[in-house]
């Protein structure tokens, strides 16, 4: 499905409804359209919120999809009625790349926004958490194994079943979908890492390939509850749930951090230092990807993008920072605004 036959924004500063692609301008579409992900969903509405204050273009369109679904509608093809921009909590895969160039989407744009932080949290004033990848995975994993090394149904219900030392309540998460950007990164750096503590999984599975697709596969028997893009749901949920935790981006824990407290895991807890040094051990960065084929045919997307990388946006004292952001060092942030300057149009 064409991504403007119905497209709507779950940001309540920005709402657009495009009923069909028979709907573009005749004379070509105005304004920028951005899809992914749900973590850089308000980073992104803010900078577009400023640039369209401007006055030049108009205010683009922020759609969060997650960043699969993102990449999806981005690699759908080249055109008025195809996304410009994804945002992304993670790297574009090979697979995706590959659908890209299938479609005629030949020539992409990386950029760096920021650095994000994945965090486990749950209500504040209930007991808090300690971590290790281990334990995560092993309330999480589909498949563990048993005491015959045999590798069976997760069974645990509840969190001292797997550590005496940790909370004697049940195992609840809220989480992420599949075409989540942070889903993924959460299976990366946690499933797998955890994974790879328990040699029955080599054993079984020697291709590295498939083994990774078997360490990432969460549980459905309900411990594991999807939540989708909308963070929002997740903290109401464990504001009504003592037991519950919730995993989402480092900065949704930042604006919710009078409802919520963040795990510890491998006994660091989440900050920025922890998180840009790489000693909190579920840290990522935060990109968006340009359709360069669109630069030229849709207006204000080298100006948009010159904008979202800029000091007043980005930097450490940036109107985007101030949101949760976590900033990029200089070097970093150099780069970024070098890239989005070489989008210019020829």
């Amino acid at each position: 499905m064409s991504l403007f036959r119905y497209t709507k924004t779950i940001f309540p500063a920005i709402v657009f409804f495009v009923s069909n692609a028979g709907d573009v301008r005749a004379d070509g579409r105005d304004q920028i359209h951005i899809v992914g992900s749900g973590t850089l969903f308000p980073f992104t509405t803010i900078a577009a919120e400023e640039f369209g204050k401007a006055g030049k273009f108009k205010t683009p369109i922020v759609e969060a999809t997650g960043t699969g679904g993102g990449f999806k509608l981005f690699c759908e093809g080249v055109g008025e009625d195809k996304a410009d921009i994804n945002d992304a909590s993670r790297k574009i895969t090979d697979s995706e790349k590959a659908t890209c160039t299938k479609n005629g989407v030949t020539d992409i744009a990386e950029i760096t926004i920021g650095y994000d932080g994945i965090i486990l949290a749950n209500k504040n004033g209930a007991i808090p958490f300690d971590l290790t990848k281990k334990q995560v995975f092993m309330a999480l994993a589909r498949w563990l194994p048993d005491k015959n090394g045999k590798l069976v149904a997760n069974t645990y219900q509840a969190w001292d079943e797997i550590d005496p030392k940790l909370p004697k309540q049940p195992i609840e998460i809220y989480g992420p979908g599949t075409v989540s950007g942070t889903r993924d990164a959460f299976a990366e750096m946690v499933m797998e890492k955890g994974c790879e503590q328990f040699s029955e999984f080599t054993r079984d599975y020697p291709e590295e390939k498939e083994r990774k697709k078997v360490c990432h596969n969460i549980r459905e028997d309900g411990k594991y509850i999807e939540s989708g893009e909308d963070y929002n749901i997740t903290v109401q949920k464990l504001a009504a749930d003592n037991n519950a935790l919730g995993i989402f981006g480092f900065s949704f824990y930042v604006q919710n951090h009078s409802k919520v407290q963040a795990s510890k895991i491998e006994g660091v807890t989440p900050a920025v230092d922890s998180i840009v040094s790489g000693a909190y051990g579920i840290s990522r960065g935060l990109y968006v990807y340009v359709k360069k084929q669109q630069i030229g045919k849709i207006p204000g997307i080298t100006e948009f993008l010159k904008e979202y990388t800029s000091d007043a946006a980005i930097g450490p004292e940036g109107y985007v920072t101030a949101k949760g952001l976590i900033p990029l060092k200089p070097e970093a942030l150099k780069a970024a605004q070098a890239t989005a300057k070489s989008l210019a149009v020829k």
